[in-house]
Order: structure tokens, then sequence, then C-alpha cells
């Protein structure tokens, strides 16, 4: 029987809270039947390799981090493994014997990576020999960011940690008040020379300052509406996405922002909820809404370009971009490639059948996929 490794995430809080029953009863929300289309592009396999024992059931998935020519991945037994991202070759592996729970981070000869009882671990991405670890205090189910001088991770609990990169001495900490009632995990900050922002359950995006750690400024991205606790819930887990200079802003049943970071204004909103990362190419915004539809938003108007409804409950993942394609992964491991110009699919191919849940990468043209049983892949179009 396929494995479903997550429920949609609002859906999680309504079981949680309700005992309501979704899967295996008559109200089950079953996802939408693939389409058939006449195929314009192939998908080829370059290679691919085990990277472990793959994603625990219930946690986000496992994204891998680019470094050069290089490619990281992490499994939730704790395993890292670096590969040559041409080729796929074995570079080495390290044991952690620690169940991992975030996304690998890269960056500056360095791969970190958190565990699920709180710690932070940084490893050598030559040699994969652990540099230093440190207790972040709580669970972080996000991405660790990099930046030249600085780790900085956000945690579950809504704090905001920066750390050296090279010693992992503790710099400063941002206290978000976050809401009871959320989603599960947490965006990833984005972080640069100066700045980081991040995203946080109370529907706030912030600037801070990487010095300090001081507020720079904070905007109000998502606004609750609504009676119920379930119908006011909002929540930013999608992480920030900088694009010539603007940042766009994804939000869980809030909305989808523009914002000009040096004067700390939004351009624009609209009424659109993910809780996926986004992606960019033709002059727009790609986004994967809640009900598993993908759309793309024009950049500088905010106008609906298309609008691609045939994966609805399919748990598609957030969506990357090629040259001139769009690509979404789903639960069933498909991998759907769409037409940046008008959304229509160009291409199917399954990849594996665990299916895909964490972030999928794109360097050069070619896509690199993480499954969900830890099968690590390069990809190409045709």
């Amino acid at each position: 029987m396929m494995k479903r490794w997550r429920l949609p995430l609002a859906l999680t809080v309504c079981i949680a809270l309700s005992g309501c029953s979704w899967f295996g009863s008559d109200d089950e929300i079953k996802p939408n039947a693939l389409v058939e289309f006449e195929a314009d592009r192939t998908v080829e396999k370059l290679w691919s390799v085990s990277a472990g024992a793959g994603v625990e059931q219930g946690y986000p998935g496992l994204s891998p981090a680019i470094e050069g020519d290089r490619i990281f991945a992490v499994d939730a037994e704790g395993l890292v493994s670096a590969f040559d991202r041409h080729t796929g070759e074995v570079l080495w592996r390290t044991e952690l014997n620690t169940v991992i729970v975030g996304g690998t981070g890269a960056g500056y000869e360095s791969v970190v990576v958190t565990a699920r009882d709180g710690v932070l671990i940084t490893l050598d991405a030559v040699t994969g020999k652990e540099r230093w670890r440190t207790d972040v205090r709580a669970e972080v189910a996000s991405v660790p960011q990099l930046s030249e001088n600085l780790v900085v991770v956000q945690a579950i609990n809504g704090k905001v940690r920066a750390y050296g990169r090279e010693t992992g001495e503790h710099r400063w900490t941002y206290n978000a008040q976050i809401p009871k009632l959320t989603l599960r995990g947490t965006s990833s900050p984005i972080v640069f020379a100066d700045a980081t922002f991040a995203g946080f359950a109370n529907g706030k995006l912030v600037a801070l300052d990487n010095e300090t750690g001081r507020e720079i400024w904070a905007l109000r991205v998502a606004l609750a509406k609504g009676r119920s606790e379930l119908e006011r819930m909002i929540d930013i887990d999608g992480s920030a996405l900088l694009v010539d200079r603007m940042l766009y802003v994804p939000s869980y049943q809030g909305r989808l922002v523009a914002i000009d970071p040096f004067s700390a204004r939004i351009i624009w909103a609209e009424d659109i909820s993910s809780f996926r990362s986004l992606a960019s190419g033709f002059g727009n915004i790609y986004v994967s809404e809640v009900d598993d539809a993908v759309q793309a938003i024009d950049r500088s108007s905010s106008a609906s370009v298309w609008r691609q409804p045939s994966l609805a409950h399919r748990e598609i993942s957030a969506p990357v971009t090629t040259a001139s394609e769009v690509i979404v992964a789903d639960f069933e491991g498909y991998l759907h490639v769409m037409s940046q110009l008008d959304g229509r699919f160009v291409a199917r191919y399954q990849f594996d059948s665990s299916g895909v849940s964490g972030d999928m990468l794109v360097v050069d043209d070619i896509l690199y996929v993480l499954s969900n049983d830890g099968t690590l892949a390069a990809l190409t179009l045709k």
C-alpha cells in the first residue's frame, strides 16, 4: 500500500484538535487523478544514489543542499552524505547517530543540520568531519542558513538564533511571540551579509540586524479572518524569496505579498494561501497553493498569469523552475512539468513512489530531487 507521508497541514491541526477523520473514511479527500496530455518534453535521469533511510514520517521533507560541485543530503537517522553533483559519486558519509528533522544547509565549506533534540551540528563540507555542535534549546524543523560569519536557525518556538559559523559561539537570539495554534514546522530565514529576514506563525515578517539581532522593521503579512480558531489560524511556513531587490512572502490563510525590504513597504498583496516556498521566472512568482493548485503571479502587477488546478489534493511540493518550465512533485513521486508561459503540462515522470515532500533544487538546468525514502537523483529535460 502506498505510504502517505503527510496530511495537508491544516488537516493535521484539525485532527489534533477535534479528532475529525479524513483518510480511511467516507469523507476522505481523494487526490485528483492524473490528467492525460501530449508530452512535449521528456525527463532523463542522469544519476541516482541512496542518501540513507529518508525522512521520518510526520515531519517535513529533508531538502538537499548544493555548494559548488557538491550536493549534500541527510536522512532521519543522522547519516549525512556528500556527492559529486555531476556524477553522483559518493565523496564522504558521516554518521551522527541522532534523529534529524530539519533539512541540510550548506555554504562557505560548511554543512549544517539540526537534530530533533535541538542540537545544531556543523561539518566540514570537504571532509565530512564534525567541526562543532551546540544546543539550540528547541526543535528546529527548517533548514539552517549560513552567511560568511553566521549560522542562523529558526526554531518552532518562535526563536531565531545566530551562531558564529567557524566557532559555534552564540551571537544573539530574537524571540517572536507566536500563537498556540500553528502549522507544523517553520519557514527558513533568509540570511545576507548585514540582515536576516524571518517569517513567523503570528503572520509577521521581520528584518534583523546580523550584528546584534535587533529588529530593524516588522511587517504583518497575514491577517487572521473568520470566527473559529481554525479559520483564524495564520502562519508563514514557506520561505520568502528575494528577486531583483524585492521580497516575496507566502502565508497560510493569509496573503502573498511583495515587500520592498529597503523601505519596509508592502508593494502589493493578494489573497493566496500557501505553506510552501516560492519560485520565480519569466517575470512571474510561482506558488503552490494550499489546495495544491499551481499559480503564476506577475511580479510587477500581482495579476494572475495562469492557474493550474489539475493537481488538487496531490500534496505537491514547492515549485522550482528551469529555463522555461516550472516543476512540482507530489505524494506519489510524480514530477509534473509545466510551461512557465501558460501552465500547460509538458512532461510527467514518476521518480520514486515513496513521494517527494522536501524542496527540490535546480542548478544549471539540472533538477536534483530527494525522495521520502532517501533516493537522491539528478534529472534533466530533453
